[in-house]
């Protein structure tokens, strides 16, 4: 088993997975993802499929599945929404004991449930097995935008630090007695939220002129150049390739 801790989605490790180089991996995931989506609703075998595929990745992972299956939980406003669809949507009914349902609202809230949770699956993979700067890095290697590339570092990087600073003043609040219970204590935690903005737009301030002071002129050096082997591509492409493989066969049954 890979040894490790975890430290928000990311979990320290040394398997396979973990090794292959991040922009492989985010090839990989929008190519299952592409593949999940296009697959037709009523295929329900090619749903199987891609499922005992994330399942072969996550494996392959060696994150444990407590530790996995507890971040998939992000997933419960599409869980909610999907059993909400039968209830809601028009069309004929069927009748699921004292329920009457709508029969297209039903395979609309199967397929919207069977791809999100393919889609959080394949995506806590890659999140559970590269570190935030190491997707920033492989963003950077697939040509996104300069500077859309550059935000989502910093936000990476500042992230804590802001949540750090709301930790502290939500500390010092209470130490003061208050208690946020009712709708009159919004007037309160409007005034944290402004005054947590004018801090953070306040200390990026102070880092971008501190980056100038260095020299820095729009670019980001690149310090850590990703690679990837042609063995690792094909390793990495396993998945996806028969991803699209179970695809055109659904499509052509």
């Amino acid at each position: 088993m890979g040894a490790g801790h975890g430290h928000h989605l990311h979990f320290h490790g040394h398997s396979l997975v973990h090794r292959l180089p991040s922009h492989v991996k985010l090839v990989t995931l929008l190519t299952y993802v592409v593949a999940v989506v296009l697959t037709p609703r009523t295929a329900y075998w090619a749903y199987g499929v891609h499922l005992l595929l994330v399942l072969v990745a996550q494996r392959a992972s060696r994150v444990p599945f407590p530790y996995f299956a507890k971040r998939m939980l992000v997933e419960t406003p599409f869980v909610v929404f999907a059993l909400l669809v039968p209830f809601v949507a028009t069309g004929p009914k069927v009748s699921l004991g004292p329920l009457e349902l709508s029969e297209q609202g039903l395979v609309s809230g199967w397929a919207l449930l069977a791809k999100g949770t393919l889609g959080v699956m394949a995506s806590l993979v890659v999140a559970t097995t590269t570190e935030p700067r190491h997707v920033v890095a492989g963003l950077e290697k697939l040509r996104l935008p300069n500077l859309l590339v550059q935000i989502m570092g910093f936000m990476v990087r500042y992230l804590e630090v802001v949540t750090a600073e709301l930790a502290r003043m939500r500390i010092a609040r209470e130490s003061r007695g208050f208690r946020a219970r009712s709708f009159r204590a919004w007037p309160a935690l409007a005034s944290t939220a402004g005054a947590l903005f004018i801090r953070s737009y306040e200390r990026g301030e102070r880092v971008h002129l501190a980056m100038l002071s260095r020299g820095y002129q729009g670019q980001l050096p690149v310090t850590h150049p990703l690679t990837a082997t042609s063995a690792q591509w094909r390793v990495a492409g396993a998945i996806p390739a028969l991803a699209v493989l179970t695809l055109a066969a659904a499509v052509a049954l």
